[in-house]
């Protein structure tokens, strides 16, 4: 399923609340006033249980979490390892390569520089140049642990107000959303597998911490919903959050080698853009018209040429080139799949070996 979804790192001087809400239990064993005396029932006491854990999970991750601030737009990062890198989103980043953070205890901010930068998945690292003697790293946690209903924590600085913290629940797992075009991605991104989330994420959450109860980072908060009206607003209650085994996959990569060598993502070896063909009985067709091919990649061994327009992948209609991006991102590398093509009018059907997302 495809979400319409808006990025989060741009950030503006406005006021914004920091809720951290607490259940409540009604213990057996007592009995509210009766009406005839006149006073109150007693409010409901506060579990003290959760209490403690919404506090103590606070504690120990939020010294983890910084504030970014990239030439025209403001984000969030978390703290990866004790040399002073920084995990973050890619479009946090933009097109710099050099940052000012601003760490939880709101010293004095630090340079940084760019790592690298991933955005077929939004994710960049960033390091400090001279990283304190006591940084705390996060630890993130395992993906394939993260249920429908746990209690979660969003971390970052949203709207500009740094070591900020929102709660809610993980709301669904494995959803597949895209974002727009962007200046560092100009077809756009479709991520999968994200972690979708009920917890509060405005601007300026991009590439803050979707935190368990156990302290560990399950995701990177870098999207929230947007609805499909003209007015394109937010949809409050619908965010999502790359989850951490790919975090943690791609960022490992990206310090080691400066870049990723192996995202584990499906691709053509194709740039496209949304065409629509009128057919020879009148009827028209939309797809993914195919621009430019790569030398030696899987579509140029399969004789796919541009000006060629992909209507189907693997048995699913492709109408948009962001529906590519949605179908790519469903398989992997190495699998061979039927590809579905228009040429001169005449529909085509040819087995692609898939090669990796660069």
């Amino acid at each position: 399923m495809e979400f319409p979804a808006r990025r989060l790192a741009p950030a503006v001087a406005v006021a914004v609340l920091l809720a951290l809400s607490a259940c409540t239990s009604s213990k057996g064993g007592g009995s509210a006033a009766s009406s005839d005396q006149g006073t109150a029932a007693p409010a409901p006491s506060v579990s003290n249980d959760l209490q403690t854990d919404y506090e103590n999970t606070v504690r120990a991750v939020l010294p983890s979490i910084v504030q970014i601030n990239a030439e025209n737009s403001l984000g969030t990062g978390i703290v990866y390892d004790t040399k002073g890198d920084i995990v973050t989103n890619a479009h946090v980043v933009g097109t710099a390569t050099s940052f000012q953070v601003l760490l939880s205890d709101q010293s004095n901010a630090l340079s940084a520089t760019l790592v690298a930068s991933y955005p077929a998945n939004d994710l960049a690292v960033i390091k400090l140049k001279n990283p304190p003697a006591k940084l705390t790293p996060a630890v993130f946690g395992d993906t394939s642990k993260v249920d429908v209903g746990q209690i979660v924590l969003a971390m970052g600085s949203p709207l500009g107000l740094s070591s900020s913290v929102t709660q809610g629940i993980v709301s669904a797992t494995g959803r597949t959303v895209s974002e727009g075009k962007s200046e560092e991605n100009p077809q756009g991104t479709t991520i999968p597998n994200m972690v979708q989330t009920s917890a509060a994420i405005n601007p300026g959450n991009s590439g803050g911490a979707l935190v368990n109860l156990s302290n560990q980072v399950i995701g990177v908060n870098t999207l929230a919903a947007v609805s499909n009206g003209e007015s394109g607003a937010q949809a409050p209650g619908i965010g999502f959050a790359i989850p951490a085994s790919s975090v943690t996959d791609l960022a490992d990569q990206m310090i080691k080698y400066g870049k990723v060598v192996d995202s584990g993502r499906a691709a053509l070896g194709v740039s496209v853009r949304t065409v629509i063909v009128t057919n020879s009985n009148g009827s028209q067709t939309s797809g993914a018209g195919v621009v430019t091919v790569t030398s030696g990649g899987p579509a140029d061994k399969a004789g796919i040429q541009p000006g060629d327009v992909i209507t189907q992948v693997d048995g699913s209609t492709v109408d948009s080139s962001q529906a590519l991006s949605t179908v790519l991102a469903t398989l992997k590398p190495g699998q061979q799949v039927p590809v579905v093509y228009l040429r001169d009018g005449a529909s085509k059907t040819v087995q692609v070996t898939l090669g990796t997302l660069s």
